[in-house]
């Protein structure tokens, strides 16, 4: 039974280094950003540069492209790589004796996903192979924010047609497309979907929804991107019982870059709040000084002290 046990911690240990070992063989970036391969090869000693090659090539690419960065014996070779990749590569330096050759990817395209190979070779007295790995690149966008419209007319009764309609673009891999009745969490059912690519490979997405009024009208359009993980949701609000009601839309992002402008309103006020608490202290304390000033002698009476 021990033996049975200590097998199957030894699977578990096992499937956990694999699982851990396939995510770091995958990055994700975006459009237009700085995405860091990952290669490193740990040694007890730092290498010589002048006793290395690094070659960063394109797994299964084609002959017209397949070289993406070259590192030979301490100098870089960039007249080997192919035109896709000119000028938009770069190693850490100040890094490869410590066994990182990682490479940053600059200004990342939609075409650039693709699996790329590391391979380390060191002189030692001929040059051998002593690291070989693949990265999985891939690209998302999401460039642009879903717009939500409402009916056209300005006043709806209850129980009539509404009609809203979703529009999204620049935005990959192909978005899913929700949308929600806030008033009670249920899921709709679009009266139409319509996505299509366009000539840079990003997805544009129209979607329409017809539903009946209702006293309060709440309603989401969401765009998911399961490759970034993220959430585009627009929101329609209008209390058709109160004829002075406006409708209002509300544009939320569930990603960690949207709650930025909330940290930052909450930096200032706390700011704010240290500013006017330095300035409490000083006044008071200024008016301690002044009031010591003033002192009463023996017999009651009072007098300034000149300093």
């Amino acid at each position: 039974m021990e033996l049975c046990g200590s097998g199957r911690l030894l699977l578990f240990l096992c499937v956990l280094r694999f699982v851990a070992a396939a995510a770091q063989r995958s990055v994700v970036s975006t459009v237009g950003s700085t995405a860091e391969l990952s290669c490193i090869y740990t040694s007890a000693e730092k290498f010589i540069l002048n006793n290395l090659r690094v070659y960063w090539q394109i797994e299964g690419g084609s002959n017209t492209c397949l070289v993406v960065h070259t590192f030979n014996s301490g100098n870089e070779n960039d007249s080997e790589s192919c035109a896709d990749f000119k000028n938009r590569t770069r190693l850490f330096h100040d890094k490869l004796e410590n066994g990182i050759f990682s490479l940053l990817l600059l200004n990342v395209s939609l075409r650039d996903a693709r699996t790329y190979r590391c391979i380390v070779q060191k002189k030692d007295p001929v040059f051998k192979v002593i690291h070989d790995a693949n990265v999985a690149l891939k690209v998302a966008a999401n460039n642009s924010l879903p717009v939500l419209s409402g009916p056209e007319r300005i006043h709806t009764n209850i129980g009539e047609d509404m009609t809203f309609s979703c529009n999204y673009s620049q935005g990959y891999p192909e978005p899913n497309v929700y949308w929600i009745n806030r008033t009670d969490n249920s899921s709709l059912r679009p009266s139409s979907l319509n996505i299509t690519q366009d000539a840079d490979g990003t997805y544009r997405v129209f979607s329409t929804l017809k539903i009946k009024a209702t006293s309060t009208v709440k309603i989401e359009c969401i765009i998911e991107n399961e490759l970034l993980q993220q959430n585009l949701t627009v929101l329609y609000l209008e209390d058709l019982t109160n004829s002075n009601s406006t409708k209002s839309g509300r544009l939320n992002l569930s990603e960690p870059g949207a709650q930025a402008g909330s940290v930052i309103a909450i930096a200032i006020v706390l700011v704010t709040l240290v500013v006017l608490t330095c300035w409490l202290w000083k006044r008071k304390s200024f008016r301690q000084n002044s009031y010591a000033d003033v002192q009463q002698n023996e017999g009651g009476t009072q007098y300034n002290t000149t300093i």
